[in-house]
This record gives structure tokens, sequence and C-alpha cells, in this order.
């Protein structure tokens, strides 16, 4: 009854914002997805105002809407060309848990305050450093080195008062790791929570903003770089060689990816990726990152024709079989302490 009201509406919103063909792409939408689409489009008339996308990016862009769609879950994507400001996003305006993609927000809120004189890194915390607990929260996720690193900070309170002083807002720190994981499970819950393109912010203060000094933005990068969880996610899919600085996040029912990954002619994107519910996670948001590189990597026009010529077409999803073997497993079979990486 609905379908002959809503599917022309789309098809007009769709239109007005520059991206060709509407009618087949949501001819082939049923109906029950119809409203992620819907969600999608007014999001997406919301966006910040990045640099306007060219149009290899808005194909991308209906591609990866695309994708969210048809796979089960929910899906929020963002990347941001670091040179130029071009951007593309999906639900990017969607709140979405951080798990412990928050510890790129920890670990910049310390590197500050040794930036101020405040601390240092060479603090011993614990019966290690807080460059030891750094490096374990970043590389390895490590949930009890999160958390002492906060209390040194004065709790959340300090992490979330930090990203607020740099005008920061679509995320949010409230809890500890511990008090996070104790918690009753709720994907939907608010805190500790962050957009995609709030997280986008985040990443861009990081990687050239005043936030940091650049040796404290030398130290995080190196961290992210060398971060060993989640292999089947941002990285999963990109050419080998491919430098990427990232974080992960896990919760039962929950993927999350964040970081930087660089082009062959050098620019980096930033990259925000959240993922809640299905069980093709991973999968998806390595897909994902693989068009944003191929897109974005675009500098001629036979490549930009070759993306045309099905503009339509959502981005086949990594298959979960036995080239993907942590796909069904990643979220469960953990110990608390970890399952929040």
């Amino acid at each position: 009854m609905m379908t002959p009201l809503i599917k022309p509406l789309l098809c007009r919103r769709w239109s007005r914002l520059g991206i060709p063909g509407a009618e087949s792409f949501l001819g082939n939408v049923p109906m029950f997805r119809m409203s992620a689409v819907l969600i999608w489009l007014l999001a997406l008339v919301a966006q910040p105002a990045w640099a306007e996308a060219p149009p290899r990016l808005k194909l991308l862009e209906q591609q990866l809407a695309a994708t969210a769609i048809e796979n089960p879950g929910e899906y929020g994507i963002a990347a941001l060309d670091l040179t130029n400001g071009s951007a593309v996003s999906f639900n990017g305006n969607e709140p979405f848990p951080m798990a412990s993609t928050m510890k790129v927000a920890v670990a910049a809120a310390y590197l500050a305050e040794v930036d101020a004189g405040r601390r240092s890194l060479d603090e011993m915390i614990g019966s290690t450093t807080a460059l030891g607990l750094m490096d374990r929260m970043i590389t390895r996720s490590d949930n009890r080195a999160t958390d002492m690193l906060l209390a040194t900070l004065g709790g959340p309170r300090s992490v979330d008062n930090w990203l607020r002083s740099h005008s920061l807002t679509g995320m949010r720190v409230d809890r500890t790791i511990a008090q996070l994981l104790s918690d009753r499970r709720d994907l939907r819950d608010i805190r500790d929570s962050s957009t995609p393109t709030a997280m986008l912010g985040l990443l861009r203060l990081i990687d050239s903003g005043p936030a940091l000094k650049p040796q404290s933005r030398s130290v995080l990068l190196g961290m992210m770089g060398r971060c060993i969880t989640g292999s089947n996610r941002i990285r999963g899919l990109l050419p080998p060689g491919t430098r990427v600085e990232h974080k992960t996040g896990t919760l039962s029912g929950y993927t999350g990816d964040v970081g930087f990954l660089t082009l062959p002619d050098g620019r980096r994107i930033a990259v925000a990726m959240f993922a809640r519910g299905g069980e093709n996670r991973p999968a998806v948001i390595a897909t994902a990152a693989r068009a944003i590189y191929n897109a974005f990597g675009v500098t001629n026009g036979a490549s930009v024709g070759a993306m045309q010529q099905a503009p339509n077409a959502a981005i086949p999803a990594a298959p979960s079989n036995s080239a993907w073997p942590a796909l069904r497993t990643m979220d469960t079979g953990r110990s608390p302490a970890s399952i929040a990486n």
C-alpha cells in the first residue's frame, strides 16, 4: 500500500541530491528496507560542510548505500580526504557505539597533557609507563591499560571535556571500559557513542589539527599503524602494503574500525565504519574500505567512466566462508576483558 507513495518521494529526493539511477536502484529495494533508504537520504542533506564531492564520490556514496541496505544489520560509514576535504558518508549522523575505538580519544587526550607539560610518557602508572600502557591500549586493545590511563586523567569525563574543548560534537565518553562491559548491553545506548562524521572530526583533529604537537601525533599514528586487531576489517581487502593506521572496536553484535589509509599518491583518507546487527559486519567493512580506496584514488577520466558503467550496483560483500574464518566467531567466545577491542 505504501510503495507507490514512498518510492516516488525517494526518487525525487535522490535526484535533487544529484545522484543518478534512483528508479533502477529503488526498484530493487525490498519494502522492508525502504525506511533505511529514507533515513539515509534525510541524513545526507544534514551532513557537515565538507568540500563538495565530485561525481565519482557521489557514485561511491550510492554504492555504499546499496551495500549497507542489502546486507543484514545497520551500518554507518564515512570517509574524508584530508588533503582536499571531499567526503562521503552513509548514516553519517547516526550514533553508534564506539566500543574500543574510543581509545583513540583517550590516547589523544593524554598526549595533549604531555604536550602541555602536565604529564610525561615516562610517568609510572602501576608497574609500567604511560607509554607502555598507551601502546597496549592501541595496538592490542588492552582494556585494563585503558582504564588505568583514564583514571590517571581523571576519569571518562576528562576525556569528554577534552573533546568539547575542541568543539567535537556527536561523540561522547561516559564510562570506563569496565563499566561499559558490566552494564546491560544496548547497542543503541547513546552513552559512549559517536556518529561516523563525528569520528572523522576527531581523526582530522589528530592528523592535521592543533590538538597535538608533531611528536605526539607521530607517537599515536605509529601505534595505530601497529594495531594487531581486526585484520579482516579496513585492512582486509586493501592492496598488500597499503599503509593503514587504525583502531578497532568490538562488542557482541557490533563491529567497528576507524583510522587512516594512505593512497598510492600519498593522500590520506580518514575513515570511520560502524556496524551493528547482522552477521557479515567485518566483511562489509572490508569491502566498503576497498571501495573507498578505489574511488578516492581515481585521478583520470577513464577510471571515472568505468565506475559510471554500473552506478547502481552494490559492492558485493565478502562472503562469510572459510576465507573469513573469524567472521562468525569474532564477537563470541572471548573473555569480558577483551570483548571491547
